[in-house]
């Protein structure tokens, strides 16, 4: 019996020693994740062109420039494209019930010199503009040739933010 005890002692001794020996360490990994956010924000946002006659161009030209920022939490590319109104369609070159819309990034001071046509695709704005990044804008409307429409059309733009 005496032996019996001291062989499960020393199994027991021997056991303890082992598993202490082979013991496993951990160690954590802290990880943590962002969702993107991609938005876009337009100031001042509204351009009144007012009462025009028929074949007619006015601008912003810097006196109503828009400001495209950035205010999502990663880089963006921003796009722009004008839209068709209930009685014009937006075109290249002004006819009957077809209007012109453009924008212009830089040198916008001799309209329509340096301003692109806009269509209803959008079109890049600007690249690569970092959180708070901007962008600004003139924009150049030439109404259509004749119209058989008198009432006040929305020629709206709409600025979209993308991730590269």
């Amino acid at each position: 019996m005496k032996k019996m005890l001291s062989f499960v002692l020393l199994s027991a001794l021997f056991f303890s020693f082992v598993q202490t020996s082979f013991a496993a360490t951990t160690a954590t990994v802290t990880a943590t994740v962002t969702v993107q956010n991609v938005s876009v924000t337009v100031s001042d946002g509204t351009v009144a062109y007012g009462t025009l006659a028929v074949n007619t161009s006015t601008g912003t030209n810097g006196s109503d420039t828009q400001t495209a920022t950035n205010n999502g939490n990663i880089t963006e590319d921003l796009n722009i494209k004008g839209q068709n109104t209930a009685a014009w369609t937006l075109a290249s070159s002004a006819s009957t019930d077809q209007y012109v819309h453009r924008f212009c990034i830089a040198t916008c001071t001799s309209a329509p010199t340096n301003y692109t046509a806009l269509t209803t695709s959008y079109q890049t704005l600007a690249t690569g503009k970092a959180v708070s990044g901007t962008q600004t804008f003139d924009l150049y409307l030439t109404t259509p040739t004749s119209s058989s429409s008198f009432t006040q059309q929305s020629v709206d733009i709409i600025v979209q933010a993308v991730a590269p």
